[in-house]
């Protein structure tokens, strides 16, 4: 059972697929869907030091900040993995490259642009890093493999079997490359809370680059992660609801989505590196209610607070409370002490239990 613990501890670290949900497939799946689910646990081990290897030296850095419309746009290359297990692959298709024909590789582009133009358009950084960096993703990748991630250095996404490709979702691709952007800000170790502020970090932006490439106002936009790749046999609408955390799904195969919205049902627990993947429910919850009480477009008030607090946190430990105060900070500095923005942010959390 131990040893179950240690790969599950280490899937989570880069995967969308939620351990608790391959726990479950691993109990009441079929045997070919027992072995998928060992076999994205044992590849989850394998890309752990790498996304730590890959993390600045020295932890906490701030991104610069760039003048609005001065950076120079992403640098991306898709690769085709063949259905194999190497990374990178044959490339594809590079920055300024006419549309490939492979649709997952294209998709997979696109969503590496938008999640671009998000970050610059909005909050002057330029790419995960910060500094340009390259936007590398391999599709194809395994055989219908049911997941995608962020490995430290690139994106990786399969073809799916359960799920529908990966690529489909622009929400998971800005999730898992918001992964990136935690990373080269140095912040947020993945465990316990700080792990589940880094889950929910990349969900809130995973939502925010769908909103932002629709234009949606907060009250328009599904708030769900990975709506998308679920596949015509699965009873469930996404992966995650930052609207109703708890409700995502609930289907024979995958279980019941086990997210809380609130302190009273945090889940103290031994795998997923201490819950990440349930109790961002929580923090998610909070960012929804602040956006739809704020009203218009999310990521002009409260995406900037939340960016701010990952800018200036400076704490990779932090607990819910640490996150909490910061963003309530930011909101004052940013808009007033007392301000609307500054009262609401402070009633958010009150409304999931964290203060």
């Amino acid at each position: 059972m131990k040893k179950m613990h240690v790969h599950n501890h280490h899937c989570s670290i880069q995967c969308i697929l939620p351990p608790h949900m391959l726990e479950s497939i691993k109990t009441r799946g079929n045997a070919e869907q027992r072995k998928m689910a060992m076999e994205l646990e044992q590849e989850g081990l394998q890309f752990r030091d790498q996304r730590v290897a890959a993390a600045p030296a020295g932890g906490f850095l701030v991104a610069a900040v760039h003048a609005l419309g001065t950076t120079a746009g992403p640098n991306r290359e898709v690769y085709d993995g063949k259905s194999g297990s190497s990374l990178p692959g044959a490339l594809l298709r590079s920055e300024g490259d006419a549309p490939s024909g492979d649709r997952e590789a294209d998709e997979a582009y696109d969503g590496a642009g938008d999640t671009y133009k998000l970050y610059a358009d909005v909050f002057g950084r330029d790419s995960l890093d910060g500094n340009g960096l390259t936007l590398v993703s391999t599709v194809h990748h395994r055989r219908q493999y049911d997941n995608a991630f962020w490995n430290g250095s690139q994106m990786a996404y399969g073809d799916g079997n359960l799920f529908k490709p990966l690529t489909r979702s622009l929400s998971v691709i800005g999730h898992e490359l918001s992964h990136g952007v935690v990373q080269f800000s140095g912040g947020l170790v993945y465990q316990d809370q700080p792990g589940a502020l880094n889950e929910h970090f990349a969900d809130v932006f995973g939502c925010l680059t769908e909103q932002y490439k629709k234009g949606q106002d907060a009250s328009d936009a599904d708030w769900l992660i990975g709506a998308e790749i679920i596949g015509p046999d699965i009873q469930g609408d996404a992966l995650r609801s930052m609207k109703a955390p708890g409700t995502a799904y609930d289907d024979p195969l995958l279980g019941k989505d086990p997210q809380p919205f609130h302190m009273d049902s945090y889940v103290s627990s031994s795998s997923d590196n201490g819950g990440v993947h349930r109790n961002s429910g929580i923090p998610n919850h909070a960012f929804y209610l602040l956006a739809m009480m704020l009203g218009g477009k999310a990521w002009e008030k409260a995406g900037h607070i939340w960016y701010d607090a990952i800018q200036s946190i400076n704490n990779p430990h932090a607990q819910f409370t640490d996150w909490a105060d910061e963003t309530v900070s930011g909101a004052s500095q940013r808009f007033g002490a007392g301000s609307v923005e500054m009262l609401l942010t402070r009633r958010a959390w009150k409304l999931v239990g964290v203060y």
